[in-house]
Parts: structure tokens; C-alpha cells; sequence
């Protein structure tokens, strides 16, 4: 190979699966923690450099008319307007093929530009719209769907040979190389053991887009066929070495944190220092919509004796300008509960974070560090707080069945006064009926048996 098709190979080989990523920190319940964040940013910045490279290589000059693409920011307030209207079913799913398609790629097409950007600038634009998260969510099983067809596109390409393999093979062996690299560059940002070493951990693999560029590359003639088969299968063999190694990335954490260098306390990031929950006697794991009214509800009933725990920044920030005591952190972090400095005042913690995983992994570690104090959680489903019983929680909170009865204490509380006498009168009616119905039923039973006798 020559010197610039190995510059291309190791461009191809550089990046990680955003896909792969992004479901196993859903699953993991830890998209907002601090090494989910930075993998996730790592990521965009690489798609960034794919989708300029995809734009750059046809070698094409735009056309003169181009330029107008700068207007695309004046349509954003009518784009989002549209996105509003769009509803929650298949017209949100509509509009969004409609603005990558047409409004992105038909577009940039049209005056010469690589079609990849157009989609991407239409997904910058709507990016700050409140329904943008909903969108993307409507989108991605139609992004699988296509990465899948991705998928066989590649394998028609080319058929796989021994040497294929081979390459795969020596492609895997770069692997650990790559992860190493990723926690020295981490690591190197003072970020803790922990969290460099997690992100690389989710970045530990050969990337979707790394196919899109060899396949490029190959339509293009500057890479052989069995190069691009070998690039396939390197990818296919790291989803597969990846996904147990994030499984058990907090397990390999806690073993191999005993010989890890970590920095100094002063010398940590920002967001890594130690914490003082001062006279706290009351912690809010997660400050949703259910742990900020719980916040509200107990600080209104017995003074300022919570402290919040949220792990997205803009939230917390947004708490704390609304005087609320929470600082930002990730409560599913092994290392968090060890930078506490004392725990000795809290005597009750709520564990209100939106996944079910994120509360019982925290609810392990409160008894990891021996923590004697009362728990509650919240679930979603019936079989959650039955495990949530059986691991030793005080209580806990199906957040559907409370709604419900707290809809309904809310719907009573807001009637006008002269209504409610008239639902108990009816009520009273009610039970007077099928009082009477019981009497008249035992009258028949009772004739029924003298007719008998």
C-alpha cells in the first residue's frame, strides 16, 4: 500500500460508532453522565470530520448559486414552527425524512455540494427546537434500519477472503491501541480514573462511518475491495468484543482502580472535586419533574434541608437559579459517594433519576459505603419496585399509580365546593342502590328456599 492509501485506512480506522455508543449508554441509563457526555462529544466531532471529508473528495466545485445555502438560518423560525405543528405520531417522522432529504440533501445537490452536509446543516438548524430530543428518537430506528441495509450494501461489494480475515485480524490487534489513546487524552484533561477510562471503554471500537469513508474511497478507486471487506469485518468483530466490555466497564473500573494513577484532589477537574453536602438530611438523586417537586414539597414542609443531585449542567443550573440547593453531578458514579465528604446528616435519600438501573445501581453503592439512613424510589413498572423490596429499599413509588391517584385528589381539590356535596350524595344514592338491590336478592334466596322446603 502506498503511503496515502495508509493515511486513508487509518482515517477510516480512527473513528468509533456513534450508534453503538449512543444505545449503550441508553441502556446503561448514563447518557448525562460526565464520561457519557464527553464520548458523546468525541463522537459528534468525529461525524463532523467524516461528513467534511465525504463533502471534499468528490473534488467538485459548487455551483455559483450556492451561496444562497447561507439563507438556509432565516428559514429556521419557519422550519420550527412546522417541527411544532408536526405533532408526536408519523408527521413528526415525516418531517423529519422530509428536512434531511429535501430540504438538506435535495438542496445541497442541487448546486453541487456533497448531499451528507445538507442533511447534517438541517440537523444543526433544528438542533435548539424543545422537540428536536423527540425527533431524533422518531428517527433512529430508521437510521438502524439503513445502517443495517449499510450493512449489506457493504458485504455485496466484495466477497471475503482469507487475507481479509488476516487484515480484520491485525485491524484488531490496533484496538487496544486506540482505547489506550483515548484515556491518555482523557486523562491527560485531569478528568478522573473513572471517567477517562469509561469513555474509552465507549469509544472502544471501529465505526459505521469508518465503512462510510473506505466505501467511498473504494467507489472512488483509491482502496482495493478486500481492504474494504477487512475494514467491514474489524467493525463487525468490535461491536462484538465492545458490547461485554461495557457490560462489565464498572467492574473492570473497580479492579483496576487499585493500580491506576489518579490526580491529586486539587489537580481535578472541576466538575471531580469533593463534596460537602453541609447539613443536608434529606438527598434528591435526580431532579426531574418528580424529584423537584419533591424538593419543593419537603423544603416547604420542614425548611432547607435538601440537597439535589443532578447530573445534566444546564438543569442544575437552572435549579440554582431558582434558589434551589443542587449542584451538578452523576449519582450512578462510584466515585461520587466517595467524594462525599460526610453522610453522617443525611437520614433520608430519594432516588428519583428517570431509569430504573441508575436508581438501583445507586441504591448499591448507598450500601457500599454503609450508609444507615432511609431510601425511596420511584418505578415505572410493578416488577421494578418489587426488586427495588427485595434489594432493601424503604419504599417505593410506582409513578404511574401515584399519578393516577394524585390526578384525581387534584381534579376533587379543584371542583367548585357545591359540586362535591352533589358526587358524595350520589355516591351515598349509590350504595343505598345496591344496598336495597342486597336485600331484595336475599328476599328471593330466602322464598326460593321456602319454596323448596
Amino acid at each position: 500500500m502506498s503511503v496515502d492509501q495508509i493515511i486513508l485506512l487509518g482515517f477510516a480506522l480512527s473513528f468509533s460508532s456513534t450508534v453503538f455508543a449512543v444505545k449503550s449508554l441508553q441502556e446503561k441509563g448514563e447518557m448525562n453522565s460526565t464520561y457519557g457526555t464527553l464520548a458523546i462529544g468525541i463522537l459528534v466531532m468525529q461525524d463532523i470530520f467524516a461528513v467534511l471529508f465525504l463533502t471534499v473528495s468528490t473534488g467538485k466545485l459548487p455551483e455559483w448559486y450556492a451561496i444562497c445555502l447561507f439563507a438556509l438560518p432565516l428559514i429556521r423560525p419557519f422550519l420550527f414552527k412546522l417541527l411544532s405543528k408536526a405533532g408526536h405520531g408519523e408527521m413528526l417522522v415525516l418531517f423529519g425524512v422530509f428536512s434531511a432529504l429535501v430540504l438538506g440533501a435535495g438542496l445541497f445537490n442541487l448546486t453541487g455540494m456533497k448531499p451528507d452536509l445538507g442533511a447534517l446543516i438541517l440537523g444543526m438548524l433544528l438542533a435548539g427546537h424543545k422537540k428536536a430530543s423527540e425527533l431524533s428518537k422518531s428517527l433512529f430506528n430508521l437510521k438502524e434500519l439503513f445502517l443495517v441495509c449499510f450493512f449489506l450494501n457493504i458485504g455485496l461489494a466484495e466477497q471475503p477472503t482469507w487475507a481479509g480475515l488476516a487484515m480484520a485480524v491485525l485491524f484488531m490487534l490496533l484496538l487496544p491501541v486506540k482505547g489506550f489513546l483515548y484515556f491518555a487524552v482523557l486523562n491527560a484533561f485531569k478528568f478522573r480514573v473513572r471517567t477517562s477510562l469509561l469513555a474509552a471503554f465507549s469509544l472502544f471500537n471501529y465505526s459505521e462511518f469508518g465503512l462510510i469513508v473506505g466505501g467511498l474511497a473504494y467507489k472512488l478507486g483509491w482502496l482495493d475491495g478486500s481492504i474494504l471487506v477487512s475494514i467491514a469485518l474489524a467493525v463487525s468483530i468490535s461491536f462484538i468484543l465492545a458490547a461485554p466490555l461495557n457490560n462489565f466497564s464498572n467492574k473492570i473500573y473497580q479492579r483496576s482502580s487499585r493500580w491506576l494513577k489518579e490526580h491529586s484532589a486539587e489537580a481535578l477537574n472541576q466538575r471531580d472535586q469533593l463534596i460537602n453536602p453541609g447539613n443536608a438530611q434529606v438527598l434528591i438523586l435526580g431532579m426531574g419533574r418528580i424529584g423537584a417537586g419533591a424538593y419543593d414539597e419537603i423544603t416547604e414542609r420542614f425548611g432547607p434541608i435538601c440537597l439535589g443531585i443532578e447530573v445534566h449542567k444546564d438543569a442544575a443550573a437552572l435549579h440554582i437559579h431558582e434558589q434551589r440547593n443542587v449542584i451538578c453531578e452523576d449519582a450512578t458514579d462510584p466515585d461520587f459517594w466517595e467524594r462525599i465528604l460526610d453522610t453522617a446528616n443525611v437520614k433520608l435519600v430519594l432516588l428519583a433519576m428517570p431509569h430504573h438501573q441508575g436508581n438501583q445501581l445507586a441504591l448499591n453503592m448507598l450500601k457500599n459505603i454503609g450508609y444507615q439512613g432511609q431510601t425511596a424510589a420511584i418505578a415505572e413498572y410493578q416488577d421494578q419496585v418489587e426488586s427495588l423490596y427485595d434489594e432493601g429499599i424503604n419504599a417505593a413509588f410506582n409513578i404511574y399509580r401515584e399519578a393516577g391517584s394524585g390526578f384525581a385528589r387534584h381534579v376533587f381539590e379543584r371542583l367548585e365546593p357545591d359540586l362535591i356535596p352533589a358526587v358524595r350524595e350520589t355516591h351515598s344514592a349509590n350504595k343505598s342502590e345496591q344496598k336495597t338491590e342486597q336485600h331484595i336478592d336475599i328476599i328471593h334466596k330466602m322464598a326460593f328456599l321456602l319454596n323448596i322446603f
